[in-house]
């Protein structure tokens, strides 16, 4: 390219993004973003389920929801290690926290909810639980 020429010749001029500096320093801070954010997700979530066990053991009973909101964190966890040791497959971790989330509703609005929304909500379920097949049995291949 010379200074008479009015466009850059894009056959000269190195492409923005493909394997450049900047590209690096940008994926490496988005990386590091992202690992903050599961060490807070992390840290807030061990202190929703310590709360949640204070609450039991000052109320002295546990019920079924108590239990389905402490699967809700050992999911979330789980799906943090997943994110982390890059085993398993991390979009099925958000489909079992949904799936968990569902049945705790119903057991919560159970006796107080319309019978067919219950069914919707079991039938949500079972939707999810065919996507979590579907993905686990696509991430072995």
């Amino acid at each position: 390219m010379t200074a008479s020429d009015p466009l850059p010749n894009l056959d000269e001029a190195p492409l923005a993004g493909h394997g450049g500096r900047t590209e690096t320093m940008v994926l490496a801070g988005f990386s590091s973003v992202e690992h903050a954010l599961l060490i807070v997700i992390a840290l807030l979530t061990i202190g929703a389920a310590s709360l949640e066990l204070y609450g039991v053991f000052v109320a002295r009973t546990v019920a079924l929801a108590d239990i389905l909101l402490m699967f809700l964190y050992t999911e979330v966890i789980g799906m943090i290690a997943v994110f982390y040791t890059g085993r398993g497959s991390p979009f099925v971790y958000p489909i079992f926290i949904a799936m968990t989330a569902l049945a705790r509703l119903i057991v919560l609005q159970g006796k107080d909810m319309a019978p067919e929304n219950i069914l919707f909500e079991a039938g949500a379920i079972l939707l999810l639980s065919f996507a979590a097949v579907i993905i686990a049995r696509a991430g072995r291949h």
